[in-house]
């Protein structure tokens, strides 16, 4: 069967098969700009789950016996099949999603870069040699060879909002050293990671070594989690998601990328008008629905007027329409998360936080809400809004800031505004963050970066480099000679 719409249903892969699930259930999948059905997935089973995981279990070591450039030429082919697939995989993001058709391609183009940075980094791995007199009373006749070996079968979880990126960020790492993967795609967004599967496919993808699993997390999402076939973790997506897969995972390894409630704190000598238009640009980005967008903002009560009046300016110059009106902010992925978001405006207001402006909300299409004066007493202090809200609490100095990043949950990223780089370095040393940007917005950055959240936001660390590592463990050969 080949991978293309059939009644609007697409197939899923098993050992290089497109195969509608046996019970004939599906998940449907709506387009956020206008509620219409843009596809369904199979919703499978938890036997075919079973299955899948066992096939891809046993032809790991085959895998992992070949060639480590024979891997990474799969990649480099997998990142030339993604490019000629660009246009529809983009339209199929932005179809499933709610992203721009621009940034939709733009994520395609990027994953194809990422993928041909993990096939070259992949070469590289190695591991080391150790003397055993090196440790007082050990002989130096003994010697131990530490290899890296990869852990087996790892289980993909990507989340909505990067469908594609997010998905091949933790594909392409495990296959370049020699694991094998069960993939498991957010279901909205699920369609667009088929058709990544489909390049792969294309490139040459071994028979079993990449099975896809979809369908409704009640049924078979703790099944392929606690699978005992399953070796390692990675997974992209809510908090709460998140704690209940590491407990689930038990003894074997995961990573995890959580949420984030990045602050953006504003010092007294900051360049007000850079610092108004990253923040804009970082708060509400594909409206919001980022870990990594700014999610408050602590401004110096001396420059808190002038920042909120550069604020509003650069909000007032944004678009509020559907991703095929190419608007800046779009409707968010479904009507329950744009609840929530209103359930915080509200409540915000109720405590006294001063409306400056107020966008639309429409169903699930909502506008740029920016609330000044917000308060620790207020929901949307604290908790993660996910959507196109920027709340804005003003402090007297720098340890207020602090002292509020230090007590929230999360731990992904904060920003620093201000033109003296000794006070930017000591802030940055008392945040409890994963990474620290000055003068510029919270942002994942390039895919080689290390990528890394603390407290709530996360475990391990990615980035292309440190994702390989990740996919690897120490098998240690001590030598008696």
């Amino acid at each position: 069967m080949e991978l293309r719409q059939d009644k609007t249903v697409y197939p899923y892969l098993s050992n290089n098969e497109w195969k509608k699930s046996s019970g004939g259930n599906t998940v449907q999948i709506k387009s956020p700009d206008d509620g219409r059905v843009v596809g369904e997935v199979p919703a499978m089973t938890q036997e075919e789950v079973d299955q899948a995981v066992k096939s891809t279990a046993d032809v790991q070591a085959n895998w992992e016996a070949t060639e480590g450039h024979e891997r990474s030429e799969l990649l480099h082919r997998w990142a030339d099949e993604l490019e000629k697939m660009t246009d529809e995989i983009g339209e199929m993001i932005q179809a499933e999603v709610g992203k721009t058709l621009s940034s939709s391609k733009g994520e395609v183009k990027r994953t194809a870069q990422l993928i041909r940075h993990t096939a070259e980094e992949g070469l590289r791995t190695h591991g080391s040699f150790i003397q055993g007199d090196a440790f007082p009373g050990a002989s130096k006749s003994t010697k131990a060879m530490v290899q890296k070996v990869p852990h087996g079968v790892v289980l993909a979880i990507s989340p909505f909002n990067y469908p594609v990126n997010l998905a091949a960020s933790k594909i392409a790492p495990a296959l370049i050293t020699g694991n094998t993967v069960v993939f498991k795609p957010a279901t909205q967004g699920a369609i667009s990671g088929l058709l990544m599967v489909k390049a792969l496919v294309n490139a040459g993808l071994p028979s079993g070594v990449l099975n896809v699993v979809t369908g409704r997390g009640s049924v078979i999402g703790d099944f392929v989690v606690t699978h005992p076939n399953i070796d390692m973790i990675t997974f992209t997506g809510g908090t709460s998601t998140g704690k209940h897969i590491a407990k689930q995972a038990s003894m074997i390894p995961v990573v995890l990328e959580l949420g984030g409630k990045d602050p953006a704190i504003v010092l007294e000598d900051a360049d007000l008008d850079k610092s108004a238009k990253e923040i804009v640009s970082g708060a509400l980005s594909y409206s919001g629905q980022r870990c990594t967008a700014i999610k408050r903002v602590m401004v110096n009560n001396n420059v808190a007027d002038e920042l909120v009046a550069k604020i509003k300016e650069n909000v007032e110059k944004l678009t509020v329409g559907k991703s095929t009106e190419d608007a800046n902010i779009t409707p968010m992925i479904d009507q329950k998360s744009a609840d929530f978001v209103v359930s915080l405006i509200e409540d915000a207001k109720k405590k006294g936080a001063t409306v400056v402006s107020e966008g639309i909300q429409d169903g699930n299409l909502l506008g740029a809400t920016i609330l000044d004066h917000v308060t620790e007493d207020m929901d949307v202090a604290w908790q993660e809004q996910f959507g196109p809200v920027l709340p804005i609490m003003r402090v007297e100095n720098e340890l207020e800031a602090i002292d509020l990043e230090r007590r929230n949950e999360y731990g992904l990223q904060a920003s620093i505004f201000t033109k003296n780089l000794e006070n930017a370095f000591t802030i940055a040393d008392r945040l409890n963050v994963g990474t620290v940007q000055v003068n510029g917005k919270t942002s994942r950055g390039p895919d080689h970066f290390p990528f890394l959240g603390v407290k709530n936001s996360g475990q391990g660390v990615q980035g292309i480099g440190r994702s390989i590592d990740s996919m690897l463990r120490d098998k240690v050969l001590v030598l008696n000679l």
